[in-house]
């Protein structure tokens, strides 16, 4: 009986609770309908905020290329700025052209003490200085030949003037720009060239180094005639050579050309990476590169030159000097163009004033590697000098 009547009260319930659930389907449909919706929007919102994300990463990173983009054109139009300036700069003041030909200002190496020429290996060199002058004092290092650098330790300033006077021959070398007496590869020449056996000379011209007074060609060449004189003075009957390298034979045409002049030619003249001028040697600069097809560049970065009075006329010089000449050029050389090297032989070795005394090229290959001022290096310099300032009777090499 009792599983009878189970079922039946099972079935009145599902009646009764489908009875309520009509009842109540419109509210419930209701409720359905509105957490549909609710889902729905809360899907919408998560997919749109990674759209969001996005487009506001994209916007940054574009407002930093732009950013970027605006700082580098104005870094551009600053360096076009400056570059257009700096013409009218050296044309308004020319003395600017004038310190960047000579660069005395440009001290290397730094910190050495140019009174104290040892500290370069140099021990058998004494350093004093000389007044061409007033107000103008030039410092001065004199090497003895090496086979006097026993005798040479603890002497005094006029042991070394009278050593001068010895049978050895004797090199005025004159630098070139920048830097000091003390140069590392100027104090190497003076060690190859006192190891065969010659004094060495060298001074720093006003302006340079530890010297006192203010550059200009004019003055470099009163400044190269005085340390002559002063050696002459002291020398005898021994030979002086004068060497110039780089501007330094600006310098030595200029001090030859006056020598030769007053009738008092040096033995013989040697120029180390020489120019034809001041002025092709300026075009022809690496630091003139930038501006070479620039509209107007002699007017702006060569007239003023000549307007500071510096022209190192190598090309004329030598048409006046009448002593031996020895030209040396490495085909590498960065600096000095070798085609001026070359064109200046070209000028002296017809020349009238050469017609009695020899002239004689040197070039020396690239693959050598020897550039602007590591000539020193070359195994064949003693043999070069040995022969050429060995021998008087005239002749043109090359």
């Amino acid at each position: 009986m009792r599983k009878r009547t189970e079922p039946v009260a099972l079935e009145h319930e599902r009646c009764a609770a489908a009875g309520s659930s009509s009842s109540g389907s419109a509210a419930a449909a209701l409720d359905a309908d509105c957490r549909l919706k609710q889902n729905l929007r809360l899907t919408g919102t998560g997919a749109a905020e990674p759209r969001c994300a996005a487009d506001a990463g994209m916007k940054r990173a574009l407002g930093r290329r732009k950013g970027l983009w605006l700082r580098l054109r104005k870094i551009l139009f600053c360096v076009l700025g400056l570059y257009i300036a700096i013409p009218f700069l050296i044309k308004l003041c020319p003395g600017i052209q004038a310190k960047l030909i000579f660069l005395n200002f440009v001290r290397v190496p730094y910190f050495i003490d140019l009174k104290k020429p040892q500290d370069q290996g140099l021990n058998h060199t004494c350093n004093y200085y000389l007044q061409p002058e007033e107000d103008v004092t030039v410092g001065v290092w004199h090497t003895v030949p090496a086979v006097w650098w026993k005798n040479a330790q603890g002497k005094d300033q006029m042991w070394y003037e009278d050593a001068l006077a010895s049978s050895h021959a004797i090199i005025l070398y004159l630098h070139g720009n920048a830097g000091t007496r003390g140069g590392d590869h100027r104090v190497e020449l003076y060690k190859v060239l006192s190891s065969l056996g010659y004094h060495v000379v060298t001074f720093d011209y006003r302006g340079w180094g530890d010297s006192v007074g203010t550059p200009s060609e004019r003055g470099m060449t009163y400044d190269a005639l005085h340390v002559f004189d002063w050696i002459k003075a002291r020398s005898g009957d021994n030979p002086v050579y004068i060497w110039g390298h780089s501007l330094g034979t600006g310098v030595a045409t200029n001090l030859v050309r006056r020598l030769c002049e007053r009738e008092t030619p040096p033995d013989a003249l040697i120029l180390e990476s020489p120019f034809t001028n001041i002025r092709e040697e300026a075009k022809s600069h690496p630091f003139s590169v930038i501006y070479r097809y620039f509209p107007g560049f002699d007017w702006f970065f060569l007239d003023p030159i000549t307007s500071s009075g510096i022209k190192f006329a190598n090309d004329e010089n030598v048409k006046h000097i009448s002593c031996p000449l020895l030209i040396l050029h490495a085909e590498d050389d960065p600096v000095v163009p070798f085609q001026l090297g070359r064109k200046l032989y070209s000028i002296a070795a017809p020349a009238r004033s050469f017609r009695d005394f020899k002239v004689q090229f040197v070039p020396f290959h690239s693959d050598l590697g020897y550039r602007h001022k590591y000539i020193y290096k070359s195994p064949e310099l003693p043999r070069i000098l040995r022969e050429f300032l060995g021998k008087s009777e005239p002749e043109h090499q090359h």
